[in-house]
C-alpha cells in the first residue's frame, strides 16, 4: 500500500444543516513521500466531498507536525480551531 485516508460525511447542525467532509488518517508510505501522492489523494478526497454536496472539508492534525501543516495549507486549508481528545 502506498497511501490511505478516510472520509466521513457528516450532516451538520451548524451552517444551516450543511454537509461537511471529515478527512482523517492521511498516510503515505515514507519512501513515497514528496512525490505528489498525498496531494493527489487529498485532491481526490476534496472532489468526493464536493460531489456529495459538502460545503466544508475539515481535518485535524497533530500540533507537532509542522510539515503536515504546511502541506494542508498548500491545499487551501486554514488552521481555525483547537481540538481536544480524551482516551477512554
Amino acid at each position: 500500500m502506498v497511501g490511505t485516508l478516510q472520509i466521513t460525511f457528516l450532516a451538520g447542525l451548524s451552517r444551516k444543516g450543511a454537509w461537511r467532509g471529515q478527512i482523517e488518517a492521511v498516510r503515505v508510505a515514507g519512501h513515497r513521500r514528496s512525490g505528489g501522492i498525498g496531494r493527489q489523494m487529498m485532491e481526490w478526497a476534496i472532489a468526493q466531498c464536493r460531489a456529495r454536496g459538502c460545503s466544508l472539508v475539515q481535518l485535524t492534525t497533530d500540533r507537532s507536525r509542522a510539515d503536515a501543516h504546511r502541506f494542508y495549507e498548500s491545499l487551501g486549508f486554514i488552521g481555525s480551531h483547537l481540538g481536544y481528545k480524551k482516551s477512554l
